[in-house]
């Protein structure tokens, strides 16, 4: 026994139980670099050695965008409804449940309203970890409500995409908010009140789609995924091998979709100076 069991001034602890590393305390990115987590969080959850940037939510991105994470949150109490009956493996209202007590979240997007650098700033940023960032009912009304607060108090309007497109249980009722969401962004041009659309990994779908690409300026973290159809869907129904970097943010940028890629440590700035030149206002430092 004594090839499998540790003495520590006379207290046995079997081999197994003694980890050099608790679990959750290290990361691998894709490329197969590891980091500390708690460097990750300070790096804004950026590796630092290959550039990858974790997906992130809501939470981390109001803390990211709000001076000093200070906001306060709109329409933080609607959930969706269950009109279709919709029933796969589970009934639609489960899965709501699931979703809801997994996350903390209502649904796929919270909106707020807060300062940015010294100036109000409206921000609608969707969360992948909710259905995978699927929009329903609720994700659009949320969004529109968030546009009619900017047209209200006249204050410029950022949207977060992160989605994997229309959510399937809501069928019909999710393709209207493509809809809803692209003709509120159009009361808010005419109000000639600033749009970012910044598109996060992945922006795919319906929200590709909609009001993910209909900014005044559309900008994306580096390598994300924006596509309406995904790689693996396009290549299975054309047949044929897709370029490299396919449906990146950098191939969309080079054809012409996007007006900028940022790091997620540049974006606070870069936005508000977007905000600032559209605006015809100083600029802030």
């Amino acid at each position: 026994m004594a090839w499998f069991k540790r003495k520590d001034k006379g207290i046995q602890t079997p081999t197994e139980e003694k980890k050099d590393t608790p679990k959750g305390l290290w990361y691998k990115t894709p490329s197969g670099k590891i980091i500390d987590t708690d460097e990750l969080k300070r790096n804004l959850y950026v590796s630092p050695e290959d550039g990858y940037h974790v997906r992130v939510g809501s939470k981390e991105y109001f803390e990211l965008f709000f001076d000093n994470n200070e906001f306060t949150e709109l329409n933080e109490k609607l959930t969706a409804k269950d009109p279709l009956k919709f029933e796969d493996t589970k009934k639609y209202p489960e899965r709501l449940k699931a979703a809801q007590e997994k996350t903390g979240l209502k649904d796929a997007v919270r909106t707020a309203v807060g300062k940015s650098q010294g100036k109000d700033l409206v921000i609608a940023s969707m969360d992948f970890a909710f259905i995978g960032g699927s929009m329903g009912s609720v994700v659009g009304e949320k969004i529109a409500r968030a546009i009619d607060y900017s047209i209200q108090n006249n204050i410029p309007f950022l949207m977060i995409s992160k989605s994997g497109g229309a959510r399937m249980m809501e069928a019909s009722l999710s393709l209207m908010q493509l809809v809803k969401t692209s003709a509120k962004l159009a009361q808010l041009a005419d109000a000639k009140i600033p749009y970012v659309s910044l598109c996060t990994d992945p922006t795919t779908g319906g929200t590709t789609a909609s009001f993910a690409m209909l900014g005044d300026i559309n900008i994306a973290e580096p390598n994300a995924l924006i596509a309406f159809a995904g790689p693996r869907v396009v290549k299975d129904t054309t047949g044929k091998e897709l370029p490299e970097g396919f449906q990146r943010s950098e191939f969309v940028l080079e054809h012409g979709f996007l007006d900028g890629i940022y790091e997620r440590k540049d974006l606070k700035k870069q936005v508000n100076l977007y905000l600032d030149l559209i605006q015809n206002q100083p600029v802030r430092a």
